[in-house]
């Protein structure tokens, strides 16, 4: 896990990464909630990047109830701010409609939404990315994913330390591994994250990668919890990529969300 920020700020960022990602994913995003005087906590789920694997299956709920002895073991008890990127944003609606006394908004980056499921092609999208996992598994275990990950690690656009980790566990077989069993759970984390909407009352902003008219129906889709919210916000983000949202060039964005939701 990696913190960031001054001691002793109120809400905790809690920074969840999406499918085959890692904590070292939010290093950008970090150090721009800090020089905001923001205090956030990202982590490598069980099983990737340096975390050890947890039981199976490895769903949103074991995800979850993973984070949550996770910030019990920090003597973390809240409010939260709640971002997730990509499949993230599964597990943090989940978080957030389990435990929602504990979080003070939600921010959705480029983020998953259980409707995929329903949308023409999505399943077929999805058992097609874990098919690719599966490859990168038996490619790490062989070792053949330490040189692709020249080429694959900073789609995020990463500096120098992150940048280093990212490529590091890129290359790792047990990476591989954890997020084949993740990206194996996701139409069951989806439907668990469907089993209820996030409460109205609850600031909801949601950061999209690229022109809103780039992929006008997903992207309605990904604004939903925010049109549905008392405190919604929606930025579609021209010119980023669905990794890229999260480095060098495109991060503020995210971190305007996070202040849109704790009402600054």
């Amino acid at each position: 896990m990696v913190r960031a920020g001054p001691a002793g700020g109120e809400p905790l960022v809690v920074l969840e990464h999406g499918a085959f990602g890692c904590a070292a994913d939010w290093a950008v995003v970090q150090d721009r909630l800090a020089a905001k005087g923001f205090r956030s906590l990202a982590y490598d789920r069980a099983g990737l990047g340096l975390s050890d694997p947890g039981p199976l299956p490895r769903d949103g709920r074991a995800i979850t109830a993973d984070l949550a002895a996770l910030l019990g073991a920090l003597g973390e008890p809240g409010p939260y701010v709640l971002v997730g990127h990509s499949m993230g944003g599964l597990m943090v609606r989940l978080f957030a409609i389990t435990h929602p006394q504990r979080v003070t908004g939600v921010v959705l980056v480029d983020a998953v939404v259980p409707e995929i499921m329903q949308m023409r092609g999505g399943p077929a999208a999805v058992r097609a990315f874990w098919r690719l996992l599966r490859l990168a598994r038996v490619g790490a275990r062989l070792g053949i994913m330490r040189p692709v990950s020249r080429l694959t690690h900073n789609l995020i656009g990463l500096d120098r330390e992150a940048a280093a980790e990212k490529r590091r566990i890129h290359g790792s077989a047990s990476h591989a591994h954890g997020s084949t069993e993740e990206v194996a759970a996701w139409p069951t984390t989806s439907e668990m994250a469907a089993e209820a909407e996030f409460p109205a009352r609850m600031p909801i902003a949601v950061i999209t990668a690229g022109a809103e008219h780039a992929a006008p129906t997903l992207k309605a889709l990904q604004a939903l919890p925010a049109m549905a919210s008392r405190r919604g916000y929606v930025e579609h983000v021209a010119g980023a990529r669905h990794a890229s949202l999260l480095g060098l060039r495109f991060a503020d964005p995210i971190v305007r969300g996070v202040e849109h939701v704790v009402g600054g």
